[in-house]
């Protein structure tokens, strides 16, 4: 809900600035200028375009409530840290230019479930890290420089900012149980370790 609700709030401004003809992208970041600074705040709201509102739209989605409901401790640190870090490192080490969108936001969300699912290695966390991968592993190609017009910086501290918080709060939300089958508990069941146990079945070495 808290997720869809963001989206909700790009759409709604993409939408009066298209209605009330606005040009909001002097609110962006421009890196190395005080008056670029109110950028780290407002950056992640405003895009260039409905294609490029879009293209942000689904990942925040799917990525956002991925990590509200798996790593829902960890998300109080994550979400705002990616949300003003990945800004803020623009700020200090982008090109001279406006830098507008939320994509600094979706490749840090990327980056950060892709890799606490390798580090913690539980069966809830791979299976969220290999459907991460599936279907946005192509955004790794975008902390690259390519397009003149696309800010690869924001990708780049944005998964840079995922991939550290990753590692920092990778105990920060408990394991899942590990799953006991029925015939673990019944009574007189052998356990491994009892099976081979020399003491029990009085094995010589």
């Amino acid at each position: 809900m808290l997720t869809m609700s963001f989206v909700a709030v790009l759409w709604l401004i993409k939408l009066a600035e298209t209605m009330f003809d606005l040009n909001l992208i002097q609110y962006g970041t421009y890196p190395r200028r005080l008056e670029g600074l109110t950028g780290v705040f407002f950056t992640p709201l405003l895009h260039g375009s409905w294609y490029h509102l879009f293209a942000n739209s689904a990942p925040i989605a799917v990525l956002g409530t991925s990590l509200l409901y798996v790593y829902r401790r960890s998300a109080k640190v994550v979400i705002p840290v990616i949300y003003l870090g990945s800004s803020l490192m623009v700020w200090v080490f982008a090109r001279s230019a406006y830098h507008i969108g939320a994509s600094g936001l979706s490749f840090g969300l990327m980056f950060f479930l892709f890799t606490i699912g390798v580090l913690r290695w539980d069966r809830k966390a791979i299976a969220l890290s290999l459907m991460v991968f599936f279907l946005y592993g192509g955004m790794i190609l975008g902390v690259f420089p390519g397009n003149p017009g696309v800010s690869f910086e924001s990708h780049f501290f944005g998964a840079l900012i995922g991939i550290v918080l990753a590692f920092l709060l990778k105990h920060q939300d408990p394991a899942p149980p590990e799953k006991r089958y029925s015939w673990e508990t019944e009574p007189g069941a052998v356990g491994e370790d009892d099976a081979f146990s020399g003491e029990r079945w009085n094995m010589k070495e």
